[in-house]
């Protein structure tokens, strides 16, 4: 067989295989396709919080289906809501029974966060529920910079439940209450007065409160039934609940995290997740109520007490004063510690000005004495 005709020949069985490619790429296609049409075929009526979505009108039902197809194409979304509603949803069901409230309004927790706790908007809302700052304190919560209860599941999910039945309340309508919940409840009064109606659907709002209440209903729809919809998690694939146990901590001064971690006989991170509330490195003066692992509140309160006094004797005998022309990042380099852990130990900012004769903690086993000898008239002891 010459060259030509053998070249002639590989071309031809490349466009034969690049043809059965091509079809079945075809078929795929129409297969992916015709699920995700399948997947806007509903049986009616549908209903959220028990009030009814008027999908006779044809403007509301492309409004569902738009919020379904959007969710549906981002499956690996989905697929991490479904994971985490067996860790979240027990206890939301629980407040909401509690409160006497729609069991759909957990939906609104996915809608608002994927269940995510420490998901936070450019506006200012934070947690699982989206709270604003002020909306938090005015449920109860405390929100500054050293305690967010917001991002604590189980402190704002009453707090949330609260507000939503504040809304209904006020609105005498759960899409409508929701809305609210998007928007504000101030901007919304405003625009069914203005509008002269008070039917969320037929509403014009802000693009993104249009679409706030399908998007809650196409997650419930899905939750309710994934495999419908192409989602066959095992019962092994969901998230378990993180067990722990609860401590009271009283602090009387700033408090170390990494004090309460080895009290617990844990790590730093363990107890900065089972805490997301607690921002930085210390407990500011106070009493406290924190999450350990479940054996770590035995004897927790005397291992506790005896770290904080040895951590309290380190300290004092681990103190730098200030000299004239020093600088935080001199003392650093001093030191040969990072300027980081010199900003943690001593609980300051890196544009803080210091002083001479000025006490900064250095503490024991961070210096390096081969690099830098530690010279003994460097160090106070405040004993």
């Amino acid at each position: 067989m010459t060259i030509f005709r053998r070249l002639k020949l590989w071309v031809c069985l490349c466009l034969v295989a690049a043809c059965g490619l091509t079809a079945t790429l075809v078929k795929a296609q129409e297969s992916d396709t015709g699920h995700l049409l399948r997947s806007l075929r509903w049986e009616q009526p549908l209903e959220l919080c028990g009030e009814a979505v008027p999908l006779d009108h044809r403007q509301v039902a492309e409004r569902l289906e738009k919020e379904m197809l959007v969710s549906l194409g981002s499956r690996h979304q989905v697929i991490l809501w479904l994971k985490r509603t067996s860790r979240y949803f027990p206890f939301i069901e629980e407040v909401l029974e509690k409160n006497g409230l729609p069991e759909d309004l957990k939906y609104l927790a996915i809608a608002e966060s994927a269940l995510r706790r420490h998901a936070g908007s450019r506006k200012g809302a934070m947690g699982i529920w989206q709270l604003m700052p002020q909306t938090a304190r005015k449920y109860g919560l405390t929100v500054n910079d050293r305690i967010d209860e917001r991002r604590s599941f189980f402190q704002s999910t009453p707090a949330a439940a609260s507000y939503l039945k504040e809304l209904y309340d006020r609105f005498d309508s759960w899409s409508l209450a929701l809305a609210a919940y998007n928007m504000g409840e101030e901007g919304l009064a405003a625009q069914i007065l203005e509008q002269g109606l008070s039917d969320y659907y037929r509403l014009y709002l802000s693009l993104e409160t249009q679409r706030f209440v399908f998007r809650i209903l196409a997650i419930k729809l899905i939750v309710q039934a994934p495999l419908q919809y192409g989602f066959a998690l095992a019962a092994d694939d969901y998230y378990a609940p993180v067990p722990f146990a609860t401590v009271q901590v009283n602090a009387f001064a700033e408090l170390p995290l990494r004090l309460i971690a080895q009290a617990s006989g844990t790590d730093f991170k363990a107890i900065k997740d089972l805490n997301p509330q607690v921002r930085g490195y210390y407990l500011a003066a106070g009493s406290y109520r924190l999450n350990v692992p479940p054996d770590g509140g035995y004897g927790f309160q005397q291992r506790l007490a005896d770290l904080v006094a040895t951590d309290t004797r380190v300290r004092s005998q681990s103190m730098y004063r200030v000299k004239e022309g020093d600088s935080l990042s001199g003392i650093a380099d001093k030191f040969n510690v990072p300027l980081a852990a010199l900003l943690i130990w001593n609980r300051i900012r890196i544009d803080t000005v210091i002083h001479p004769g000025q006490q900064l903690v250095i503490l024991p086993g961070s210096v390096n004495t081969e690099k830098t000898p530690k010279r003994p008239e460097e160090l106070v002891t405040n004993d």
